[in-house]
């Protein structure tokens, strides 16, 4: 019998691992590190619960770490089994895989120079840049509303999720002999309505089982977050401070980007130095530029009449190490783009430890932020924050957007699952933490469909 096991993001937000069974085929969709807490990241060194030359097909949603950080692991494990995913999905896994391999490199390597004698054991990578090379050369984009059989009996169809570019919801329909054919549907992140650079999600077909993520199950996106934005760098600017934005170098650089550009356009703020810190971010908006299938209307247009949607006037990318650190001789407002979204790594741990105890300076958050991680205590009110081993005092205003998040509220995810045909017999609520997954859970209940939570490592039949 076919079955489904939740390897990952099941009762926390990160890890995004799904296998099914069926058809006597293996398939893991997503293959998500898990980020956060120590309790959480430990599971990234854990044996995967299946050999990994075992697995028949791999499935993507999007690019994200959190749904595509462990290809290069099960590479070097043995897997090689194609991997399915979007075109734009696939060109920026070029960006983010060989990222994450030299992360892991260079965090063994600090680790080793900071703690390690010959009475302790040496510090070793996850993995490495190498292994991520030879994962990207599994990947096999797969265009929207392209029905494909990925193994005997296993077909998938993608359609647009609206979260990042290249992102999708997945149907999964499985025939096996001797049962009636079952429809699996992966929302994997979905995005929100009506929000700039990418089209709306697409409508969900029906489905006998539903995976729906539930980030902000128990939340909504109140404010209008490029409101929020204007007051904030106008506030700053009148404080003759700087603006620092942990942003994630791919979706919410763009997204705001194009949002700095507008206002300058329409003179709701001054023309600024705009400091883009992220040689991943410089590379992934030409992608952005790139792909019209994920753009919506006015994206396009705007491109079409030969426009740069994503280059406010004063805007300078920053690839070298010695480009970033010429942004801290910016003495006077300006606004600092730079990953990681959650302060969890990557260059903005400099700006941050520069700019934090300044109180002309602010610090906006623009995403979700995982328990465990900097951004999460910085949001929390704490007053230092351990930076590169040292103490960093928090003086600088510490603000939030929850608009500028790439999920959908609980509001957007409703609006999506209108577009079913019909209820599915089962919705697992997926990718969120205990709260508000269970906040998920009951409002579903309440319209009388069978909502699950299901459990780490935990299985349940499919078709049952």
């Amino acid at each position: 019998m076919a079955s489904i096991r939740f390897l990952g993001a099941a009762g926390t937000v990160t890890g995004s691992r799904y296998l099914v069974r069926a058809a006597g085929a293996q398939v893991l969709v997503d293959a998500g590190l898990f980020q956060g807490a120590k309790e959480l990241r430990l599971r990234n060194w854990a044996p995967f619960p299946v050999p990994a030359e075992s697995l028949d097909a791999v499935v993507l949603t999007h690019a994200h770490i959190d749904h595509t950080g462990a290809l290069p692991l099960l590479a070097r494990q043995g897997l090689r089994a194609r991997t399915w995913c979007t075109p734009a999905t696939r060109d920026l896994c070029h960006l983010l895989l060989p990222d994450s391999g030299r992360l892991q490199e260079e965090e063994a390597r600090y680790a080793n120079q900071r703690g390690y004698s010959k009475h302790a054991p040496r510090a070793l990578p996850l993995y490495g840049e190498s292994d991520a090379l030879s994962a990207l050369k599994l990947l096999h984009p797969l265009p929207y509303l392209s029905r494909r059989e990925i193994a005997p009996g296993l077909a998938i169809t993608f359609r647009r999720a609206g979260h990042i570019l290249g992102s999708a919801t997945v149907e999964m329909e499985i025939a096996e002999p001797g049962r009636a054919p079952a429809r699996i549907l992966f929302s994997g992140d979905l995005g929100r309505y009506g929000v700039p650079i990418l089209a709306d999600p697409d409508p969900a077909p029906a489905a006998d089982e539903l995976l729906v993520e539930s980030t902000y199950g128990d939340r909504l996106h109140t404010e209008s977050a490029r409101d929020v934005l204007r007051d904030e760098i106008r506030a700053a600017v009148a404080r003759g401070g700087a603006v620092v934005i942990p942003a994630f170098a791919i979706g919410r650089t763009q997204e705001i980007l194009y949002d700095l550009r507008a206002m300058e356009q329409a003179g709701e703020i001054p023309e600024l130095p705009v400091f883009v810190d992220s040689p991943m971010a410089v590379d992934a908006t030409p992608i952005y530029l790139a792909h019209r299938e994920d753009q919506d209307e006015e994206m396009a247009r705007i491109l079409a009449e030969g426009g740069e949607p994503l280059r406010p006037a004063r805007v300078r990318f920053a690839r070298s190490p010695e480009q970033s650190k010429a942004i801290n001789r910016e003495s006077g407002p300006c606004v600092i783009l730079s990953a990681s979204g959650m302060a969890t790594g990557g260059r903005v741990l400099h700006h941050l430890a520069l700019r934090l105890p300044d109180p002309r300076c602010t610090v906006l958050l623009v995403g979700f932020q995982a328990g465990g991680t900097r951004g999460a205590r910085l949001q929390a009110g704490e007053k230092e924050i351990r930076i590169h081993g040292e103490m960093v005092p928090v003086r600088a205003r510490v603000a939030s957007i929850s608009g500028f998040s790439a999920h959908a509220d609980h509001a957007g995810v409703a609006r999506w699952l209108a577009t079913l045909p019909r209820p599915p017999r089962r919705a697992f609520c997926v990718h969120g933490e205990p709260a508000a997954l269970e906040a998920e859970a009951g409002r579903l209940r309440a319209m009388g469909w069978n909502a699950v939570v299901p459990g780490y490592l935990e299985e349940f039949p499919i078709g049952a």
